[in-house]
């Protein structure tokens, strides 16, 4: 039962919020079924991300739980997510994705590849800084924040996503 439990533990996908994640949906499906990511996926709709976030990909994304977000100065949510900051909005999202299908054992082949770290680079064009620390992988963004990867290898149609605790900036 070990090898093979295991193996079937590894295709599973993990709850997220405490509902499950198919790995035959979309990045978007998935979130949005997900009640700890409410303000991603409106802040997704509202920079007009979902069409995007519905094709092929493949795509990583390090998706901030509402807790994240609330963590930001007061304010900061709303003001991203007013018509006349779209263009912000977009960028600090795009910030959250990187191209490919970077799963944690990747990622952590990366990281000790380039010995300790590893350099991210996002679909809004700067990189972000993974490192493992002990036994969670964390992610500096380019202002200095560092998140870590709460639930990771949560599987999709068209990528993968890493939950993480702090809302990254560019």
């Amino acid at each position: 039962m070990g090898a093979e439990a295991d193996a079937t533990a590894q295709t599973e996908n993990p709850m997220v919020g405490g509902a499950p994640m198919y790995a035959d949906r979309d990045i978007v499906t998935n979130a949005s079924a997900s009640p700890e990511h409410t303000t991603l996926v409106s802040a997704v709709q509202a920079a007009g991300l979902v069409d995007t976030l519905k094709g092929p990909g493949p795509f990583t994304v390090f998706a901030p739980t509402n807790a994240a977000f609330a963590k930001l100065p007061a304010g900061t949510v709303d003001g991203l997510l007013a018509p006349d900051k779209k263009a912000d909005l977009t960028k600090v999202l795009t910030y959250h994705v990187v191209p490919g299908n970077i799963d944690a054992a990747a990622l952590t082949q990366q990281i000790q590849a380039g010995g300790g770290t590893a350099m991210l680079k996002t679909v809004e064009g700067e990189s972000l800084t993974a490192k493992a620390d002990g036994g969670t992988v964390t992610l500096t963004d380019a202002k200095g924040n560092v998140a870590r990867v709460t639930t990771a290898d949560v599987r999709q149609s068209n990528g993968v996503i890493h939950v993480i605790d702090t809302v990254l900036m560019p």
